[in-house]
């Protein structure tokens, strides 16, 4: 996905380790990171590959890589993890599940280093900085509208989102539009995903939300393309045997494609209210976002000497930069940029 060169060799972990960096080396590649085995509990022999591993490399950071799902068991393995090999940091992961990242606050609270980078995914869009407030606001209910806004920027193409919204406020809306933003939302991961970010969503609508990503938005796909470009433009065409060829051919029903074409138009319609200020209004929690978001602060601060890597990590949700690697991690992941010579 991202371009960078990985090394692996048949021989034992700590000398995969070794001729790894001795690669990079070779290839001037400035930062390097060892992706150690993965566990689901403390295993002695494990800890003691791991810390073998750490001695033979001398990396300049260690994190400990902990999903948001583990539960209680997080805090032991953290303790453990820094007893042994003494954390530079936590890399919380899977933050797209229904999970508010209980466990890994207790384990950051355990080894008192803080939580560096969050993923929300499986694709490099979905990792970045940790954000102490907006998880905080997750917590309370209130959503990550910051975190949501920056997904945003990172996947969706500007141009086409700003002309396709548009035509939505000032009533010329189309099938065509509304397939075009379809595939906008759909670039920046699944709407389970994206309604945890929104204020307000209870527990039942963002169960309904990972129902439609079973397939719903395909279905829906499927209807459009099955229209003609005239029925696309202008769906007061669409009659009853139009509707009927158009469920045949998207493999749907007559009913569905019924609901899609009302529900289109009531949209239109509520844009249109919205835009001419007749509308509804946003509710009381939206309403109160704004100053929340104008003093909203920055990460947790990031480990001594770190910062420079953070512009990486920013460039890695665009092209990724040739001369560094990125990946995903495990439990016990490590990064360890090669020794100046």
């Amino acid at each position: 996905q991202i371009g960078v060169d990985v090394y692996s060799d048949p021989s034992t972990p700590v000398q995969v380790a070794r001729h790894g960096l001795d690669e990079a080396k070779r290839l001037g590649r400035d930062v390097v990171i060892i992706d150690t085995a993965g566990r689901l509990a403390v295993d002695e022999a494990l800890m003691e590959e791991v810390r073998a591993i750490a001695d033979a490399t001398n990396p300049h950071y260690t994190f400990l890589v902990i999903d948001a799902v583990t539960g209680q068991d997080a805090v032991l393995t953290a303790r453990s993890f820094h007893e042994r090999l003494a954390l530079t940091g936590i890399i919380v992961t899977k933050l797209d599940y229904d999970a508010r990242g209980g466990a890994v606050l207790s384990a950051r609270g355990v080894v008192g280093r803080p939580v560096v980078f969050a993923s929300q995914g499986e694709k490099v869009a979905d990792f970045d900085l940790f954000y102490p407030e907006r998880m905080a606001s997750r917590i309370l209910g209130m959503g990550d509208v910051l975190s949501l806004i920056e997904q945003a920027e990172r996947s969706m193409d500007a141009d086409v989102v700003a002309e396709s919204t548009g035509r939505m406020m000032s009533g010329t809306f189309t099938f065509d539009d509304f397939l075009a933003q379809l595939n906008q939302v759909k670039k920046m991961g699944s709407l389970g995903g994206i309604m945890k970010l929104l204020p307000g969503m209870t527990k039942e609508m963002r169960q309904a939300a990972n129902n439609l990503d079973g397939g719903e938005i395909t279905r829906v796909e499927a209807m459009i393309r099955s229209m003609t470009p005239r029925e696309r433009r202008d769906p007061n065409l669409i009659d009853g045997s139009r509707r009927a060829r158009i469920a045949r051919g998207s493999g749907t029903t007559v009913p569905a494609v019924n609901q899609l074409i009302k529900q289109f138009s009531e949209m239109k319609k509520m844009m249109r209210q919205m835009s001419s200020g007749a509308g509804p209004q946003l509710p009381g929690p939206l309403a109160k976002m704004a100053p929340m978001m104008a003093r909203a602060k920055g990460a947790e601060s990031l480990p001594a000497g770190f910062e420079a890597l953070e512009a990486g990590m920013r460039s890695a949700h665009g092209s990724p930069r040739v001369n560094s690697s990125k990946g995903k991690k495990k439990k016990g992941g490590r990064v360890t940029p090669p020794k100046q010579r």
